[in-house]
């Protein structure tokens, strides 16, 4: 079962083995075993590491206009993938759940726990990277300092969020809490929905 200690290590390990290249175009290599949680979880979180990654350049002031583009839609099928891969943790956590009869009280939460999970993917990336400034030998002490402070935000945002996590979990698994999905059906990638795209095609 996925829980916040295996996202944690997953992802840690995850965001550490991208930047022994870090190469927004290197090939990834899960090492995982196939099929796995853990597998589908680091999967993910390379997905937002490259993305985080992606995002930083695209925004050079100075970056060519054509290249620009090129890199927009990149961003834009990554985040279709994230998106996919969210929904496929869900599913993950919906077979886990399956034999669960919630309460007569159950409640349904305010996002799913893969949404939540790819909330605190994100904020691994902000630990890692805001760690980076922290420890940047060209900048200046105040500049540490700031970046000092903010690390402690997010490092209890961290545990805050973690707990959260695992309080959902156990509820979806005591039937305190219902156990619902909302697929995303993002409108402007889908060709048959996007009034840009099926225009063009009429």
């Amino acid at each position: 079962m996925i829980n916040s200690t295996l996202c944690l290590e997953v992802f840690r390990r995850c965001v550490s083995d991208f930047h022994q290249h870090n190469d927004v175009d290197a090939q990834a290599y899960n090492p995982y075993q196939y099929g796995s949680a853990a597998h589908l979880l680091y999967r993910k979180h390379y997905i937002d590491t490259v993305q985080w990654h992606l995002e930083d350049i695209v925004r050079d002031p100075q970056i060519d206009p054509v290249a620009g583009l090129a890199l927009k839609r990149r961003i834009d099928k990554s985040n279709q993938d994230r998106t996919d891969l969210v929904e496929q943790i869900d599913d993950h956590f919906l077979e886990a759940f399956a034999a669960v009869k919630p309460d007569l009280q159950a409640r349904v939460n305010t996002e799913s726990p893969a949404w939540a999970i790819d909330r605190l993917s994100i904020l691994i990336l902000k630990i890692w990277h805001m760690q980076e400034e922290v420890n940047r030998g060209d900048a200046d002490a105040a500049h540490r300092e700031k970046c000092s402070q903010k690390l402690r935000v997010l490092l209890e945002q961290q545990d805050d969020l973690s707990g959260s996590i695992d309080e959902l979990l156990q509820d979806l698994d005591a039937g305190k809490m219902r156990m619902k999905v909302y697929r995303q059906m993002k409108m402007y990638n889908d060709p048959a929905l996007n009034p840009v795209l099926y225009k063009q095609t009429s």
